[in-house]
């Protein structure tokens, strides 16, 4: 959505304005701002022509303009109903140069997580890809990840989802029978604690002392109907009803964007919404397992385990919760 747009519906979501008045503030013609409010109706904006003038009177659903729309934070919205990969489209977007873009699909036919592993994407769910251009070093963009999956276990209790984090990037849900007194899972050897709601993938490109640009990808199983979800999976509709996905996308944008310059509150969150801390882990690294308590998580975002030989910080890996030895 162009600037101009932006600012005719912030005028109308004030009250009535009449036509000459908008043009008159925005600096346009007339003609301009009939343009744009046709422009916006197209888009599902519900937009009346009374006596006092154009009246917003709906906002559509979903979809770029509506996230857009009381959006508070820097990003702009491209939406499409289906893409292969937001993360794909964002890459592209970030080799031409683009910033603080949000990619937003209804539905990825070719969407993936970690390792290339395939990511379930039907129809319902917030499949959504930012494109960013941070002043860090390549070794803290893992920091990142630590926000976006903070922005989504925030959003997602918020609705009412008892969501936490395990390392390194995925959002669970514990079902009431498998939490422990303190709340979190007990997992059998093998579990990661619960079902999977979201999960987060971070890709970038850069130099040695510079990043040149970030993706963040993030996909959530919002409002995805049962029968479409993998058997190790649960989504904010199962859990608690269907929810305001453009509500939803929002909040996640601007708790984001609070955390992607903070990277210490962004840890202290992450610590404070962590399923696994305090859990005894199993991490399949490149170089073997390693098995002991994970104790913290260290910037830029590696899991400290206690192991029987001392403390080890890995940075990479998969991550099971096992029962107490």
């Amino acid at each position: 959505m162009n600037d101009t747009r932006r600012n005719v519906l912030r005028a109308l979501a004030d009250g009535p304005v009449a036509g000459p008045d908008l043009a008159d503030d925005l600096g346009v013609s007339r003609n301009a701002v009939w343009k744009h409010v046709e422009a916006l109706r197209e888009a599902g904006f519900e937009i009346a022509s009374t006596d006092a003038g154009y009246a917003l009177d709906g906002v559509p659903e979903y979809g770029g303009p509506a996230v857009e729309f009381g959006l508070d934070a820097p990003f702009s919205v491209e939406h499409h109903d289906a893409v292969a990969s937001t993360n794909d489209r964002a890459r592209q977007l970030a080799r031409e140069g683009a910033a603080d873009v949000a990619v937003l699909a209804d539905e990825q036919t070719g969407g993936r997580g970690r390792l290339d592993r395939e990511w379930s994407s039907p129809p319902g769910g917030v499949w959504l890809s930012l494109v960013l251009r941070p002043d860090l070093p390549p070794a803290h963009a893992p920091a990142l990840t630590l926000a976006a999956a903070v922005a989504v276990t925030d959003a997602a209790r918020e609705a009412g989802v008892p969501a936490e984090i395990t390392w390194p990037n995925d959002v669970l849900v514990t079902e009431p029978s498998e939490r422990s007194d303190d709340g979190r899972g007990d997992a059998a050897a093998g579990d990661r604690g619960g079902r999977k709601l979201a999960g987060v993938l971070t890709e970038m490109e850069g130099e040695a002392d510079r990043v040149s640009w970030v993706v963040v990808g993030v996909g959530v199983n919002a409002n995805v109907a049962a029968d479409a979800l993998p058997p190790d999976a649960t989504s904010v509709a199962e859990q608690v009803g269907r929810v305001d996905r453009r509500a939803f996308v929002q909040r996640v944008l601007e708790r984001f964007d609070e955390l992607r310059g903070d990277p210490e509150a962004a840890l202290a969150a992450w610590r404070e919404r962590s399923a696994t801390l305090g859990r005894r882990v199993r991490v399949a690294t490149p170089s073997g397992a390693v098995v002991g308590e994970a104790v913290d998580v260290a910037f830029p975002g590696a899991l400290v385990v206690e192991t029987d030989d001392g403390r080890e910080r890995v940075h990479a890996g998969d991550c099971e919760h096992l029962r107490p030895a």
